[in-house]
């Protein structure tokens, strides 16, 4: 059995990711093309907003190779995430990346016409929880270019391009058990089912059959458990962690007083209408009444007797 640093933390995926080899094997199995080149973007986001820590995302321009033996750059935006997120926080982030010139090339047409287009954006997300119905542990999500009778048309265009983008999403609680492809086993090393009893820093896991490109990886996870700076940044992770639950915690619990007010205020709110409909009820009964009373001849004075009214408001009701 061998130890190695749980990726789940920001710490250990950036350190992970940080090894060129490492991250050409992991992104060229999930993209399922051959990577050429990559880089990684000079910049790592982490985001973090009144002390939550919502995603972690890092940014490669890649040469990658298709199956038809092209060739093209294309910008690999991953994003990893262990708390539920919203998905809003994804789409703003994709909306900043045209915004960087890197991210921009430029192209002449026959006519000698200049025209730019972003770099194709392939999207990945490692989400630590699941996204819905879906229990796929990768789920692909590809475009296709299709006339007005669904008929595949021949090549992509660099403006449609730079528009839309393919995702491929992970989810890491449908990893366990599964071994059933290349990914898959790459992907184990994110399984927490392999987590230590006494820490979730750590996962213990089976290095006996492993292929050389799982070994890789679990060789720079080796590494990451090795390194005090990488310790320490998990140790923090939780320390915000733990913050983050405590003002969950305490939002849900005032939540819960504001909506057990809201609805002690809304019962009083109903009390107070049947109130004023058995009000009006009377009332409208009182005036019948004394409508009738009249109709018959009686007068006001008598009819002050009979039901105890002052003259003055039966004289109301008249009116």
């Amino acid at each position: 059995m061998t130890i190695i640093a749980n990726p789940i933390y920001d710490a250990v995926f950036k350190f992970l990711m940080e090894d060129k080899k490492v991250a050409k094997i992991f992104l060229s199995a999930l993209l399922k093309k051959d990577i050429i080149d990559l880089e990684m973007r000079r910049h790592e986001y982490t985001s973090m907003e009144h002390t939550r820590i919502s995603l972690f995302r890092i940014d490669f321009s890649a040469k990658i190779r298709e199956n038809d033996g092209a060739e093209h750059l294309v910008l690999i935006e991953l994003q990893k995430t262990w708390l539920i997120t919203e998905t809003l926080r994804f789409r703003q982030y994709l909306g900043t990346q045209y915004l960087n010139k890197e991210n921009i090339i430029e192209e002449k047409n026959e006519h000698g016409q200049r025209r730019t287009y972003g770099l194709p954006i392939i999207s990945i997300y490692i989400l630590g929880h699941p996204l819905g119905n879906l229990t796929e542990p990768v789920v692909y999500v590809h475009r296709r270019y299709l006339d007005y009778d669904d008929n595949p048309l021949p090549s992509p265009d660099p403006f449609i391009e730079s528009l839309t983008h393919d995702s491929i999403i992970v989810q890491i609680p449908f990893l366990t058990g599964r071994t059933r492809n290349r990914l898959e086993r790459l992907l184990s090393v994110f399984d927490q089912e392999y987590r230590q009893a006494d820490s979730e820093h750590y996962l213990e896991i089976n290095d006996e059959h492993l292929d050389d490109e799982v070994k890789c990886v679990v060789h720079r996870l080796l590494k990451a458990a090795a390194a005090p700076n990488v310790r320490r940044a998990m140790e923090i992770e939780d320390e915000i962690l733990s913050e983050i639950e405590d003002r969950d915690t305490t939002i849900m619990m005032k939540n819960k007083e504001i909506e057990q007010k809201e609805q002690l205020i809304e019962q009083k709110e109903q009390v107070i209408e049947q109130k004023e409909q058995v009000i009006e009820q009377k009332e409208q009964v009182i005036r019948s009444m004394i409508k009738m009373l009249c109709k018959n001849g009686t007068s006001i004075e008598e009819i002050s007797k009979q039901l105890s009214m002052p003259v003055e408001l039966i004289k109301q009701y008249i009116d």
